[in-house]
């Protein structure tokens, strides 16, 4: 059994549940119905614990999910496990940028703690990644670094709100 045509699913499925989250995040600022749950989370200003953004991530997309079982049983095993890996990445990433945005190593900047901390209500919609940000113009780089975000540095990446 080849393990391309696997890899290639779960690989589509990280990419595509990093793009729906880009746009269900943009399309949260832009409508004052589907973002009511997003202002109170602007007002409050912390994430719920990875296990519960995860849980919402997961119940949103879980028809996306079961899609691609129609294709075949390994598409479908491959292209979940891709979707629920990006889940919980990002589920991870949301709750580090509220409480230690210095730990995202993988991004320059994290782009959703600017997006608070600065009010930027349509600019940095990533939550995990901001490479879509930068495809679709929505990347504003700042300069974010302050000593507030060198005091919580110190703290593990592990210190952190899971519930």
């Amino acid at each position: 059994m080849s393990l391309l045509q696997p890899t290639l699913w779960f690989i589509g499925a990280f990419l595509v549940a990093s793009l729906v989250e880009y746009w269900i995040h943009r399309l949260m600022h832009a409508n004052a119905r589907l973002g009511q749950r997003h202002r109170d989370h602007h007002r409050r200003n912390e994430g719920q614990g990875v296990l519960w953004e995860f849980l919402d991530y997961v119940k949103g997309s879980a028809i996306a999910m079961l899609l691609p079982f129609l294709v075949s049983i390994e598409a479908g095993v491959a292209w979940s496990l891709g979707a629920l890996a990006y889940a919980a990445f990002s589920a991870y990433a949301h709750q580090l940028q509220h409480e230690n945005p210095t730990k995202c190593f993988w991004m320059k900047m994290p782009v959703h703690y600017v997006h608070h901390k600065y009010q930027m209500w349509h600019h940095n919609f990533g939550l995990g990644v901001d490479w879509w940000d930068h495809v679709f113009g929505t990347y504003k780089q700042v300069d974010w670094l302050t000593e507030t975000e060198q005091t919580t540095a110190k703290a593990s990446y592990m210190e952190l709100r899971w519930w």
